[in-house]
């Protein structure tokens, strides 16, 4: 597919999604929601992608919705009629990955500005980086919105205190990479230059790993996260032994005892 508001470019078992609107600082029109929309649902069904990396074009990553063209409503929905699907019925996603739906990993590479609903890739991604440039805020109710599913999100990722803090004082209270690396916010400071070459060496990493392990001990932390201990500990078993039935699973401990490096096959 071509796209007008991202790039989407493979390389061997990864997808980079850049969004591509630096003039807006890759603010989220409904056209820019729809190609993300198409591009998550194009890596995650191409079985030759294993990986997918987001990262953001110019000095910005995402500075939530284009406030040009927010609706009534204040939220951006998509292109399509109003309520004509089970999405808009739902809390409005916005740019968020379908972290819940899809199994591939998702690895957000966060190169300037982040706010906003810009927010949902660093507390939704599964390995969160960013440039030493980077800077992290809501703006909210600067603007007469109430900052709703970017601020519950966060403020399951950072402490309370924090979340509140950032909600509150919108625009005005803006996080440094620094900041958001000491709160786990993000797991990685980088050199702002080696930001997209340091996050396809992480990808090779996690690639060089069993994909289908990879894909259920993902799923076994995230859906887990929304459960009782206990139960999450059985959905996880759920998980390893569904996939004690892949070839995979064969090969890693075969090619542990030849001393080789093993051949995913990924089935």
């Amino acid at each position: 597919m071509s796209y007008d508001t991202i790039k989407y470019e493979v390389d061997g078992h990864k997808a980079t999604i850049t969004l591509n609107r630096p003039d807006a600082l890759n603010a989220l029109s409904p056209h820019m929601i729809t190609e993300l929309r198409a591009a998550y649902a194009e890596a995650e069904n191409d079985d030759r992608i294993w990986l997918l990396i987001v990262t953001g074009a110019g000095r910005a990553f995402c500075t939530g919705a284009d406030v040009k063209e927010i609706p009534g409503d204040g939220k951006v929905i998509n292109e399509r009629p109003y309520l004509s699907t089970y999405e808009q019925w739902e809390a409005p996603q916005e740019g968020t990955p379908p972290f819940r739906t899809m199994a591939k990993p998702v690895l957000a590479a966060i190169n300037g500005i982040c706010c906003g609903a810009g927010l949902d890739w660093v507390t939704t991604g599964d390995i969160v980086i960013a440039s030493d440039k980077a800077t992290f805020f809501d703006p909210h109710v600067s603007i007469g919105l109430v900052g709703a599913r970017e601020l519950v999100r966060l403020g399951r990722v950072v402490p309370r205190s924090v979340a509140l803090r950032m909600a509150l004082m919108g625009k005005h209270e803006r996080m440094t990479a620094q900041r958001a690396y000491e709160l786990g916010m993000i797991s990685e400071i980088v050199e702002h230059e080696r930001l997209l070459e340091r996050a396809h060496e992480i990808a090779d990493i996690v690639n060089s790993n069993a994909p289908l392990a990879v894909r259920g001990t993902r799923l076994a932390i995230i859906k887990g996260l929304d459960l009782p201990l206990h139960e999450a500990e059985m959905l996880a078993e759920s998980f390893r032994e569904r996939n004690l039935h892949t070839e995979d699973s064969l090969e890693g401990p075969k090619a542990f005892m030849e001393k080789r490096t093993p051949e995913w096959q990924c089935r």
